[in-house]
């Protein structure tokens, strides 16, 4: 009964899910309307509802609930009573690997196509190993913090306190199970960013110098100014976006950070920016461009179902239109690194290819960050210098 009434809850919610909305905004809406939803049931209905999204595109035309035992049994490797009530004959297998599990699978859905679930997979960027980027969507990524320098031990401390079980993945970096409650454990505290783990990946290709003025083009609530600034705190820094509400945001983080010293400006870098920009000449710009976030959907799995294809040359444009403008304010022979959350080659090489050919820029490295080897998101950086 309580598998049913399971079942009943997650088709109510898909029912009422507005297609383009993230389901992080949406469920705790959901949740707050239907009180007499418990901890447990709204635990279960969102796994049911992430789950469900993992599945991708596989199983066109199949009816919902069966797409769900699908990927119930996919993305779990240990029994739950759901799986016991709807498909006794698969719950001894849920230890199984991810091959052995699709083998099951289409004895009872022969049309089940693991490419299927990322029916893109042509277009992604060449360094990455399709069957492992597929098969990732099946897991749920980790929950990520990058500790400030002197607060390691306090931070293993209260999370071994908590019984809460954690990696040292080195640099500072921890990595947690999604889901793990930062705020309750560590109320009021500025001891750690909470930052992916490719994200905090992307410092690597700064190589700041001191005193340099360096310019975070799009700063969104300044995740790469914080690295840039833990690697070194000398540096003169501007940082702009277009959207006021989330540099609203970056202020918060930097004052908690210690950052005091640094320009805001509101800009549209798809525009000529030279009457607020004309006497500035930076030593590095970081871009993280706006991009599909194809290589975030292991998060928001909903993103999956809601992707058109025209969106890929949309964000190309876009990101050619930013290039062409933030460029220009580099000094000669100083690097910008440009960095995606895409997984697709036209918004990552291709991008870099027309900054080499149209914009004279040298290419010094690339690199495809591998998240979904990581339970972490797929990430792609390049640095390229000013001629």
């Amino acid at each position: 009964m309580k598998a049913i009434n399971q079942l009943k809850t997650f088709q109510r919610i898909l029912d009422e899910y507005p297609a383009e909305t993230p389901l992080s905004k949406f469920l705790p809406g959901f949740y707050r309307q239907n009180k007499q939803m418990g901890s447990t049931d709204r635990r279960i209905a969102g796994r049911l509802l992430y789950n469900y999204f993992r599945l991708g595109r596989a199983l066109p035309g199949t009816p919902p609930e069966e797409r769900l035992f699908v990927a119930e049994f996919l993305c779990n490797t240990q029994l739950n009573s759901f799986i016991q009530h709807f498909k006794p004959d698969w719950a001894g297998c849920m230890g199984f690997g991810t091959d052995e599990k699709i083998g099951i699978i289409k004895t009872v859905f022969p049309a089940f196509k693991l490419e299927d679930v990322f029916p893109w997979t042509q277009q992604l960027s060449p360094g990455i190993n399709k069957d492992a980027f597929l098969k990732s969507f099946f897991v749920q990524p980790d929950l990520f913090i990058r500790v400030n320098k002197g607060y390691e031990q306090q931070v293993k401390i209260v999370l071994t306190a908590a019984e809460v079980v954690f990696k040292d993945e080195g640099n500072n970096c921890i990595s947690l199970p999604n889901g793990t409650r930062l705020e309750a454990l560590f109320p009021n505290q500025h001891w750690f960013e909470v930052q992916d783990f490719s994200s905090q990946q992307t410092a690597q290709f700064f190589k700041p110098a001191k005193w340099d003025a360096w310019w975070d083009a799009c700063a969104a609530s300044g995740g790469k100014s914080l690295l840039l600034h833990a690697q070194e705190p000398t540096v003169k820094l501007v940082v702009s976006d277009i959207r006021e509400s989330i540099l609203a945001n970056l202020d918060e983080r930097f004052q908690h950070a210690g950052i005091t010293k640094y320009q805001k400006k509101l800009l549209d870098l798809t525009q000529n920016n030279e009457l607020i920009l004309h006497d500035y000449e930076f030593d590095g710009i970081i871009l993280d461009a706006p991009c599909s976030g194809s290589g975030t959907w292991g998060r928001t799995p909903e993103m999956i179902s809601q992707f058109e294809t025209y969106n890929i040359e949309f964000f190309q444009k876009l990101q050619q239109s930013i290039v062409r403008n933030v460029a220009k304010y580099l000094k000669p022979g100083k690097p910008l690194v440009y960095i995606t959350c895409s997984a697709f080659k036209a918004e990552n090489e291709d991008i870099v290819s027309f900054m080499v050919k149209e914009l004279g820029l040298k290419l010094e490295e690339q690199t495809t960050l591998k998240g979904y080897e990581n339970k972490a998101d797929t990430m792609f950086v390049a640095r390229l210098l000013a001629p």
